[in-house]
Parts: structure tokens; sequence; C-alpha cells
């Protein structure tokens, strides 16, 4: 997994409390730091980003674009200490699946990580399960797929070839259905345990 901070001692302290769960962290003071990383080091899991970073307010949203680009289709979770609207909304716009807020404890954010990561099988039957219990069509269950691998509506449409248009009525139509009212609901309805949806 890789974990982008510029601040030293809560980079230090976030990657301690990672692989203390029990997963491999690799950190990175900046986005060009974490580029050099994600581009020759092990396939990455899942990214965890700032995303005011270097003097530059919205570092961690170009970065993901970055990342996209070379190759990397983790799930994003993005960390903030703003409670910027347009921001969180550019963020899951591109792709995150989670925003945490700070501030946070560290074990806010292996639980978080631990859920979206999940065991690869076990996060195929949640997946699987929660798109039958939304009752999605066959179009929209392959919409959703790829809002689940964090691909954009605009990477869907071109993927899928269909307009951006058509995809954000697909999208619109599934966060419905799963009950959510954006991208990070609908990525926590997806991740979270089958007990936790329903109730027991």
């Amino acid at each position: 997994m890789l974990l982008v901070e510029d601040e030293r001692d809560t980079r230090e302290m976030l990657a301690m409390a990672i692989e203390r769960a029990g997963y491999t962290c690799m950190a990175a003071g900046g986005g060009d730091e974490a580029l050099a990383r994600a581009t020759v080091l092990a396939p990455v899991d899942v990214v965890v980003t700032d995303v005011v970073m270097e003097g530059n307010d919205r570092r961690g949203l170009t970065l993901m674009n970055e990342l996209r680009g070379v190759g990397v289709r983790a799930p994003i979770i993005v960390i903030t200490a703003y409670a910027d609207l347009e921001k969180a909304k550019i963020a899951l716009n591109q792709g995150a699946v989670h925003l945490l807020e700070k501030p946070f404890h560290a074990s806010d954010l292996v639980e978080v990580i631990g859920r979206v990561r999940g065991q690869p099988g076990d996060v195929r039957r949640r997946i699987d399960h929660a798109f039958a219990r939304a009752n999605l069509t066959d179009k929209q269950t392959v919409v959703a797929r790829h809002l689940v691998e964090g691909r954009t509506s605009r990477e869907i449409a071109e993927i899928e070839r269909n307009s951006p248009r058509t995809i954000r009525q697909h999208v619109t139509q599934i966060y419905e259905k799963c009950g959510a009212r954006n991208r990070a609901e609908f990525m926590r309805i997806v991740y979270a345990p089958r007990d936790a949806r329903s109730g027991g």
C-alpha cells in the first residue's frame, strides 16, 4: 500500500500504525516520490494520500490522476485537514473511495484500509451481494464494477463506448438503488460487512 503525506511526523506515525496492522506500507513525502515508488515497486493495492502537500492545496488531487496515468488502479483514500466541499467532490469524481477528515485517529485509517482492501475473494462476494441486493440491471452492474475499480465517469464512458451523460445517469441510478448519496457512501455500502448492512 502507498501512503502519501508530506508532514514527516504524521507520515511516520500513520505508516507505523499501518504496518502494526499487518500491511506493507510504502511511505512517500510528496507527489513525485509517490509516483516514483508506484512505478518501480510491487503492485499497489491501496493508496492513501493527503490533499494539501508541498505548498499546493490540490497536489493530492492531481496525484490521483497521475497515478491512474501510470497504471495504478488501486482504491484511493483521501485525507484532508480542510472541510472543503469542492475538493471532496473533485476527489470523489476522480475515483476516491473514501474521504477521511483530519484530525482522525490512526486506528480510523487502519479500519478504512481494512474495509477497502479486504481479502480478494471476500471483497468479490461482498460486491456481488451488494449488487444483487440493489437489483442492478446488467448494464448498471457493469458500470458499478468500474466504479468499484476506481474509474471516473469519463473513463467508464470511454471503455463502454457511451456518452459521459449516459454513464452519469447510470451512476445516479446505481446510487439510488444502493441507498447512497455519493461515491463514498456507495463504496462504504459495497465494502461493509454483510451483517453491518443487515443490522444484525
